[in-house]
């Protein structure tokens, strides 16, 4: 049972990925045509080769600067690095995708296919910008379906925004269903959030699950988790107390000793350090509005309404809406949804320590997404805030792994 396979399709950074591999699966190829997300996925599939190999040494020697990333590719066989598949999924580019995916199953069977389409086309802020019919992201689920023809896998797991309900008054999840139903399979759809699942994030997800027609099953119970931590005591109190534009791309050593939510959540992983504590530099006028959101916050369980700043710090012109512009992390709770648009500026995740006066980390933000601390996003900042906005916590997949297993 160990043995499971799956493959990752519109993989990002892989936080999908590395929850089903902490279920037990073994994943045969990555799909991304993000180049910085690729880069993420080869590094971190340098991690799990090494760790199996008993040679986990080596992949901390890249964390702390010893050694080059390609030092640490070439320590892996090639073609584990060639599953990682830098290309965007067309019809132009499907027969190269699909040769080296046979390649690397040699005649196995796939037993899982994962993975959802760009989810931006479905969000309401995206309808908003665009005209559906025309985005060619709203017609990417054919793709997925070609996968599902061709490799015929017991279940798939398909995960979106849940703008995908109402798209086109619902027409588009209608087609999906359709195509998939068409393919032989049987689906079905719940919306899950991320903190029934241990995540210390408010996140809503729709987490569509199919199963071939003839093995009789059902979507899958989740049970929901009452979440007893907190961002502040429980999943940042570890990290060095930095300020605006401090912090260490590698080696950071940990302030504190672990505690039981980073320890039963595999988020603090065994190693005294981890990296990319790093935060954004801000100009003396953000930061004065950072105070005053945290203070309202912390002290009085407000939020800050951008328009009712003094007028000498108010620099848009837009008054009207946004007015949420600058929010802070809940400290005595989950946080707010990270999204992919905190790579822009972190006016969204102001840090609740008003000490430290800042946005957060990308390590913090790699922790409110559930990534373990020897997770590297590669790159740099901007890119790999990006990753982590768009990825998958990585406790949820594993939750929806581990149930996925028990179907199988």
């Amino acid at each position: 049972m160990n043995n499971l396979n799956f493959i990752d399709l519109f993989a990002g950074a892989g936080g999908l990925s590395e929850g089903f591999i902490r279920a037990g699966f073994e994943p045969i190829a990555h799909v991304e045509m993000n180049k910085d997300a690729c880069d993420t996925l080869k590094t971190r599939t340098s991690f799990h080769y090494l760790k199996n190999s008993n040679r986990i040494n080596e992949y901390h020697d890249y964390l702390k600067g010893k050694i080059t990333r390609d030092d640490l590719w070439n320590k892996i066989p090639k073609h584990l690095i060639k599953s990682v598949i830098n290309k965007e999924i067309s019809a132009e580019t499907l027969p190269f995708i699909f040769d080296i995916i046979d390649s690397e199953l040699n005649g196995k069977e796939v037993d899982l296919i994962i993975g959802g389409p760009p989810c931006q086309a479905y969000s309401v802020a995206g309808r908003a910008r665009k005209n559906m019919d025309d985005d060619p992201r709203n017609h990417l689920y054919k793709y997925y379906v070609k996968f599902l023809e061709r490799y015929n896998p017991k279940m798939f797991v398909f995960e979106n925004v849940p703008g995908i309900l109402s798209a086109n008054n619902g027409q588009y999840l209608d087609l999906i269903f359709n195509a998939v139903k068409e393919a032989g399979y049987e689906l079905d759809k719940k919306v899950l959030n991320a903190k029934n699942f241990n995540v210390l994030q408010d996140r809503k997800r729709v987490i569509i699950i199919g199963w071939k027609k003839n093995l009789n099953l059902k979507y899958p119970d989740f049970e929901e988790v009452i979440n007893q931590f907190e961002i502040s005591k429980d999943l940042f109190s570890d990290l060095p107390k930095i300020k605006s534009g401090q912090g260490e791309w590698k080696e950071t050593k940990y302030s504190k000793k672990t505690n039981h939510y980073l320890e039963s959540t595999g988020i603090r992983n065994g190693i005294d350090f981890t990296t990319q504590h790093v935060s954004r530099f801000n100009n003396e006028n953000d930061l004065e509005i950072y105070k005053i959101a945290v203070d309202k916050w912390v002290n009085d369980g407000k939020r800050l309404n951008y328009a009712e700043l003094p007028k000498r710090l108010i620099k848009h012109s837009n008054t009207k809406s946004f007015t949420n512009r600058f929010q802070v992390v809940n400290h005595k709770g989950v946080s707010h949804t990270v999204v992919a648009h905190i790579c822009a500026d972190g006016h969204y995740y102001i840090h609740p320590d008003i000490e430290q006066n800042r946005s957060i980390t990308v390590r913090e933000a790699a922790r409110i997404q559930s990534f373990p601390d020897d997770y590297f996003f590669e790159s740099s900042r901007t890119t790999a805030f990006k990753q982590i906005g768009n990825a998958v916590p990585v406790l949820m997949a594993e939750g929806i792994a581990k149930k996925i297993k028990e179907m199988i």
